[in-house]
C-alpha cells in the first residue's frame, strides 16, 4: 500500500488544520491507521491510532481533546482534524499504516507500522 499525506502548512496558535492521508493498493479497510510526528531536533512519537474495525482511538496525551483521528473506508482516506494548535505541535507528521488480517488492535509503536507517506509539514507560529 501507498500512503499520500497532504494539509500541512502554517498556522497562527489556536487555529486549525485538516490533515489528509490518501491510501491506495487496496485492503485499506484492514488497516489500522496512525498519525506521528517529527519535531525539528525530536524523536519521531505516536500522536493517534484508528483501528479498522470499530473505529476505536487512542491519543497521545499532548494532543487529547484538540486532535481528532477519523477515516473513510470508501474514500482510502484517514483524517487527522487539529484545533486549537499550539508551537508545540510544530512538526512533521506521517501516516502510518499497520495491515491486520484478524484481530483489530490501535499500537503505538512504530514498529509495528509498515507502511509510511513522506510527511507533511505543519508550523503553527505567529
Amino acid at each position: 500500500v501507498q500512503l499520500q499525506a497532504s494539509g500541512g502548512g502554517l498556522v497562527q496558535p489556536g487555529g486549525s488544520l485538516r490533515l489528509s492521508c490518501a491510501a491506495s493498493g487496496g485492503g485499506f479497510s484492514r488497516f489500522c491507521m496512525a498519525w506521528f510526528r517529527q519535531a525539528p531536533g525530536k524523536e519521531r512519537e505516536f500522536v493517534a491510532t484508528i483501528s479498522w474495525s470499530s473505529g476505536r482511538t487512542y491519543y497521545a496525551d499532548s494532543v487529547r481533546g484538540r486532535l481528532t483521528i477519523s477515516r473513510d473506508n470508501v474514500a482510502n482516506t484517514v483524517y487527522l482534524q487539529m484545533n486549537n494548535l499550539k508551537p508545540e505541535d510544530t512538526a512533521v507528521y506521517y501516516c502510518a499504516a499497520d495491515f491486520q488480517p484478524s484481530i483489530p488492535t490501535i499500537p503505538t509503536e512504530e514498529y509495528k507500522y509498515d507502511y509510511w507517506g513522506q510527511g507533511t509539514l505543519v508550523t503553527v507560529s505567529s
